[in-house]
C-alpha cells in the first residue's frame, strides 16, 4: 500500500459509497485519485480528499446532477453553485405544484366516486351547499345539445389539447363541466356555452384563465346517463319554478365520474346537473 494513502475499498466504506461510484467518479473526472499504481492500476487515495467527497454528496442530495456538479467543482465559482442552487430550488418547487396539482385531482376523484356510491337514486332532486371553486376552460364551438354524444367527445378533446398546452396534468380532465349562460337557461333555450375543469386548488403558473364559481345553495338532480340530461335540465326549471328560486348563474353540468369501468361505448358518466339559486325574503 501507498505510505500514508488509502486503497479504493478503504476510501469507499470510509465514505459510505461504493468501489463502482468512485471508479465512475474517476472515468468522468470529478473525484480522481491521489495517485495510481502504474503496474496494478490501483487507486489510492488521500484521507485529506473526503472533503471533496463530502461536498459531492452534499451537492447530489440537493438534487444536482453529475455534470452539474463536475461543472460547478471544475470553475471553483461560488457564485455558479449559487445559480445551479438556485435553478435546482425552481426546479423542486415546480414539481412541488405538479405534484399539489395532482394529489388535489386525486382526492376530487376519490370524493366524485364516493358521492356517486352514495349518491340518491338517479333523477332525484336537492338542494345543496356547494362551496366556492376555480374552474378552467374554453368556449364550447359546438352546440352539442343539437346533435349528439360524438359533438361532445369532439369538445372534450379539444379542451384537453388546450389544457396540455397550458400545461393542465391529463387527470384534471377526468372532473369536466359544461355550462349553459343563465339567460339561456331561464329561457328553455339549450346553448352549449363553456366547457371546464375543475381546476382545484392548486393551478398550474397561475392561470390567467381560471374564473371562479362562487358557494352557494343549488339545485341539483343527479344521473347516470348522458342521454337524460335535455330531461334534468328541465326538471330542475320546474324545481325552481314551484320552488320559487330565483336562478343566481350559469347552468353547470359537472361529470363526476367519467370512468370508462362499467362498459367501453358510450362513455360511462355520473352527471350533477345544477344551477345556482336564491330564495326572496
Amino acid at each position: 500500500m501507498k505510505e500514508g494513502l488509502l486503497p479504493i475499498g478503504k476510501m469507499a466504506k470510509l465514505n459510505h459509497v461504493s468501489i463502482p461510484t468512485l471508479r465512475l467518479y474517476d472515468e468522468i473526472g470529478l473525484f480522481k485519485p491521489r495517485c495510481v499504481d502504474p503496474e496494478t492500476g490501483y487507486r489510492y487515495y488521500d484521507i485529506t480528499q473526503n472533503a471533496r467527497l463530502d461536498m459531492i454528496a452534499y451537492m447530489k442530495e440537493l438534487g444536482m446532477s453529475l455534470s452539474e456538479i463536475g461543472e460547478a467543482l471544475g470553475r471553483e465559482d461560488i457564485t455558479l453553485i449559487e445559480e445551479l442552487l438556485a435553478q435546482k430550488n425552481e426546479q423542486l418547487h415546480e414539481q412541488m405544484r405538479q405534484l399539489k396539482a395532482r394529489h388535489d385531482a386525486v382526492e376530487r376523484a376519490i370524493q366524485s366516486i364516493e358521492r356517486y356510491r352514495k349518491s340518491p337514486a338517479t333523477g332525484t332532486l336537492s338542494l345543496e351547499y356547494i362551496d366556492r371553486r376555480t374552474v378552467w376552460g374554453i368556449p364550447c364551438t359546438e352546440n352539442f345539445y343539437q346533435k349528439d354524444i360524438h359533438s361532445y367527445e369532439k369538445m372534450l378533446m379539444r379542451l384537453r389539447e388546450n389544457l396540455e398546452d397550458a400545461g393542465f396534468p391529463q387527470i384534471h380532465s377526468y372532473n369536466v363541466g359544461t355550462s349553459i349562460a343563465r339567460e339561456d337557461f331561464e329561457q328553455g333555450r339549450l346553448a352549449a356555452g363553456n366547457i371546464f375543469i375543475f381546476a382545484g386548488r392548486t393551478v398550474p403558473g397561475g392561470q390567467s384563465g381560471c374564473r371562479v364559481v362562487d358557494s352557494g345553495m343549488f339545485a341539483c338532480v343527479y344521473l347516470d346517463n348522458y342521454d337524460d340530461e335535455v330531461r334534468g335540465i328541465t326538471m330542475l326549471r320546474e324545481y325552481c319554478a314551484v320552488n320559487r328560486c330565483r336562478v343566481a348563474g350559469d347552468y353547470i353540468c359537472e361529470v363526476m365520474t367519467g370512468f370508462n369501468v362499467f362498459d367501453n361505448d358510450p362513455r360511462t358518466m355520473f352527471l350533477r346537473l345544477q344551477v345556482p339559486v336564491t330564495f326572496p325574503k
